[in-house]
């Protein structure tokens, strides 16, 4: 475990960008290992919507634990498992989940600032305490994770918009000090923004991508480590699933479907 742990922490050592895809289950994990990617991540809110919940804590620990583990089996590659608030409040019992996390294969996670339910953040010393229990619960087990601390400054729109760059620059300065190894500040687009937090961060730094964003190699070349794709392919197969859906009962044709379907023998052979 510590070798694909030391694996995924090496990627984030710039250049080249790590470019991250967010798997719900464990066939979306094993395409994106197939198609050469040297990581892969979990999507919190596709993970939920797969088991029958939404996004925003509502998941229960064990069965995004579940989740993530069934993730890890399915590939050799590090797997990062977003934890969303880590379903948790205290530094020790955050840790504790973490710990679980670790045991289901998971050698990253992502641990976000934003309070559930509310659109407030997490008080800053209330959280770097969480990410130092984490980095020193971990540790001390002999399963240390790499710790992306996200900040939701910018993606919630939290406070005025000319004080979020200053609060998002000290938050994830204090998270690196706290012992996070990468900085994930979602819902930025702007490149001026952009690298202004890796120049005030000071460490690696996490992009979300959206539409409008930069292109990878615009973000790579900004000095971003990180970019992941968050809950986007997940979304887009639930268009395609709603297209199909939508022409079976409309026209009764199955052309949605059949026209790009990866081929059944293909698929059994990907999952050996």
């Amino acid at each position: 475990m510590s070798d694909k742990t030391e694996r995924l922490r090496a990627l984030h050592k710039t250049p080249p960008i790590l470019v991250l895809p967010n798997a719900w289950d464990a066939v979306s994990a094993r395409l994106f290992e197939a198609e050469g990617f040297p990581a892969i991540a979990t999507t919190s809110a596709g993970v939920a919507a797969t088991l029958g919940y939404p996004d925003g804590g509502a998941v229960p620990a064990h069965e995004m634990i579940d989740a993530v583990a069934r993730i890890a089996r399915a590939v050799r590659v590090p797997v990062t498992a977003d934890i969303e608030h880590a379903y948790a409040t205290t530094p020790d019992a955050v840790a504790d989940v973490v710990l679980r996390v670790a045991a289901a294969g998971a050698v990253g996670i992502n641990l976000e600032d934003l309070l559930p339910g509310s659109a407030q953040l997490e008080p800053l010393g209330t959280q770097t305490s969480k990410i130092t229990a984490v980095a020193k619960a971990t540790r001390t087990a002999g399963v240390p994770v790499v710790i992306n601390a996200r900040t939701d400054v910018f993606l919630h729109e939290i406070g005025a918009p000319d004080t979020r760059l200053t609060v998002a620059v000290e938050r994830g300065r204090a998270y690196l000090a706290a012992g996070a190894d990468c900085v994930f500040v979602p819902g930025v687009r702007d490149r001026g923004t952009i690298a202004a937090l890796v120049d005030g961060i000071g460490g690696p730094i996490n992009i979300l991508a959206t539409a409008g964003a930069p292109p990878i190699a615009e973000l790579e070349s900004l000095g971003v480590a990180r970019v992941s794709v968050g809950s986007g392919p997940h979304r887009a197969t639930m268009a395609l699933v709603r297209d199909i859906a939508k022409e079976l009962k409309t026209r009764g044709t199955y052309e949605t479907f059949t026209r790009h379907a990866i081929p059944y023998a293909e698929v059994n052979e990907l999952m050996k």
